[in-house]
């Protein structure tokens, strides 16, 4: 008879014993740490808040490249190459400033009035746009320039209606006739007499008046120059040199020398920092006086079970033969199956109390199905109420019944459902959890790379898909957006707000996808009008007007600049074929999955499953996996 355990020597058991302690000990110095909950606050020269690499008093290593002044407590000038600039703007990749001169706004200037030199720090920015006047050579003319709206020195807009004239327009980002070597007094040589400039932010077709000038740091520097929790980006027009962005889940300038990156988050609607993302109940002191005090009681513990493990009866290999293997189900985290949920009732009171009755203070999105709110249970659980939207008696029953379909309903991209509300004579609720990472509309204004936009977009509109096609009745989402889109601590799509009415629209839930794409791409929420804007542009090939600033769009690699074109072309095909079903959330689902995998996401970070892992081996697959011509859909 073989025994299970080798008995221990003296020497192994206290070397046993001290890796325990030290493994027991290990968490208290860890627990101890904390971070800052609040960003530096930055200088200030009037309305200026003055940020890395700009300081009045500036300590970095390119301070001999350039200095600021604030005069009168605020007017801000800055001071490079032998000139003086008054300080317009700050943006996050450069800043606006104003011709050298002290005079007052000119409709046109002289050619050689803004002298300047690029450097390692500063050079033009591509973003500008000038209008030349009385030029000889009209090939300088670009069309489709004249269509930004430029501000004159009266504040009105440029064009002949208003009795402006902007002249022969010229966007610097054309590099035929400039370079960034070149100053403005390059356009002498095609006989042109003057100019005006103003910069077009990347999103907008609205000018500012001003030269804008992009900064960045030299990448040859000997020191460290960003934060480890921030990636470098190379600077548009300034070779060599580059910039600092924080990664997702942190804010800050991302410079070691500046405010660096800090851990942020979305709480109750509002951006905080450090400590105040962990969504534990306790602070970090009371964990570790709670450490420090459970640690003691938890090595005796450990010692007395080491004690009765080492004393306990010998137990054969034979025996050990007959213990139970009888198999269990296991399901992965993109299963997709029906099951009972242990759901909670709730009273409208006790969602009362965790809302404080529903305050706008509480308030997250509203929409079409209903409000979501953010509350706090008795327990101190944060959790999602959703109130939704019931008109009358039929509705309410039906919503119940859904509500009880949707929650036995598990998948790794729905909000997990708490409980529910359906007490007589208010609104249905819904209590779903609260991921930690708040909503993608949050997450946006923040900055989100590309990579993370599209994989959460793909794996909502999976879920939709399935939930569209593989239940009945079928479960529509009726005003899918990026309020109701959570993130979970990997940026995984945690999906609420489901109107829960039977009689809902598929060329509705549609132009909602259309909607989403068009967040994503351009950063901002989409109104009907702008959206149809935004499409207008795409189908001029005017695309990287529109698409966020944050993303860099220029500076994206290739393959990235063509996703964000395909992702606009299916926004484009849900808005005009999503109505008469030519186009449908199949469809959808299926590109967007593809353009996912490309980026090795859904599914494919941790197991590599993709396609196949998301929709599990449902029927649905293998609609996705066919052609758009050969896919019958059912009627819903």
């Amino acid at each position: 008879m073989h025994s299970l355990f080798r008995p221990y020597s003296s020497s192994s058991s206290a070397l046993f014993l001290l890796l325990l302690l030290l493994l027991t000990l290990q968490p208290l110095t860890s627990i101890s740490l904390s971070q800052p909950e609040a960003l530096p606050s930055p200088e200030k020269c009037g309305n200026f808040s003055i940020s890395f690499p700009f300081h009045l008093s500036s300590s970095s290593s390119s301070s001999v490249a350039f200095r600021l002044t604030c005069t009168n407590s605020s007017t801000l000038f800055l001071h490079i190459n032998n000139q003086t600039y008054r300080v317009i703007e700050f943006f996050t990749d450069g800043l606006l400033v104003d011709f050298p001169s002290s005079s007052p706004c000119r409709q046109f200037n002289d050619l050689r009035s803004f002298p300047f030199s690029t450097n390692q720090f500063f050079s033009i920015s591509f973003e500008n746009v000038i209008s030349l006047y009385d030029c000889e050579d009209s090939s300088l003319c670009k069309a489709g320039c004249e269509s930004n709206v430029l501000i004159g020195c009266d504040g009105r807009e440029e064009d002949e209606t208003s009795g402006g004239d902007i002249g022969c327009c010229y966007p610097l980002s054309d590099h035929s006739a400039w370079r960034t070597v070149d100053d403005f007094s390059v356009f002498g040589k095609y006989g042109c007499r003057g100019f005006s400039s103003w910069v077009i932010p990347r999103g907008t077709n609205r000018g500012k008046r001003g030269v804008k000038l992009e900064w960045a740091i030299p990448r040859n520097s000997s020191d460290a120059i960003c934060d480890p929790e921030a990636r470098t980006v190379n600077a548009t027009a300034i070779q060599g040199s580059v910039r600092c962005v924080c990664r997702d889940g942190f804010a800050g300038d991302g410079f070691v020398h500046g405010t660096g990156c800090l851990r942020s988050c979305y709480r109750d609607g509002n951006e905080v920092y450090g400590n105040k993302c962990d969504f534990k109940e306790h602070n970090g002191k009371k964990l570790t006086v709670l450490a420090g005090v459970l640690a003691p009681l938890f090595i005796l513990g450990s010692l007395l079970a080491l004690f009765c493990l080492l004393k306990r009866p010998v137990t054969s290999t034979h025996e050990a033969q007959h213990f139970d293997h009888s198999p269990t189900t296991t399901t992965t985290s993109v299963s997709f199956r029906k099951g009972y949920n242990k759901t909670r009732l709730f009273t409208y009171r006790e969602l009362e109390e965790a809302t404080k009755g529903f305050q706008d203070s509480h308030k997250l999105t509203q929409g079409k199905t209903g409000t979501i709110y953010s509350g706090n249970l008795k327990n101190g659980t944060r959790v999602i109420i959703h109130k939704v939207l019931c008109e009358n008696q039929i509705e309410f029953l039906e919503i119940s019944s859904q509500i009880d379909h949707l929650s036995a309903v598990l998948h790794r991209n729905l909000a997990r459902i708490i409980g529910f509300c359906m007490d007589i004579g208010y609104n249905p609720v819904v209590v779903y959890e609260y991921p930690v990472n708040g909503s993608l509309g949050d997450r946006l204004r923040l900055g989100l790379d590309w990579c993370k936009r599209v994989n959460i977009v793909a794996e909502v509109a999976g879920l939709l898909a399935l939930l569209q096609y593989e239940n009945y009745p079928p479960i529509l989402h009726n005003n899918i957006g990026s309020g109701y889109i959570f993130l979970d601590e990997d940026f995984q799509a945690k999906v609420t707000g489901f109107g829960l009415q039977r009689r809902q629209r598929t060329d509705s839930s549609m132009y909602d996808v259309a909607v989403l794409l068009l967040e994503i791409v351009t950063g901002s929420k989409q109104r009907e009008e702008t959206v149809a804007q935004a499409l207008q542009r795409i189908k001029g090939g005017k695309l990287e007007e529109i698409v966020d600033p944050c993303l860099y769009f220029h500076e994206q690699p290739g393959v990235y600049r063509e996703q964000i074109g395909l992702v606009a072309d299916i926004a484009t095909r849900c808005v005009l074929f999503g109505g008469d079903g030519k186009f449908g959330m199949v469809d959808a689902a299926r590109e967007l999955l593809q353009i996912a995998e490309n980026n090795g996401g859904v599914g494919f970070d941790k197991k590599g499953d993709g396609i196949e892992e998301t929709f599990s081996n449902s029927s649905l697959l293998q609609m996705i996996s066919m052609s758009p011509d050969s896919i019958y859909l059912p009627k819903t």
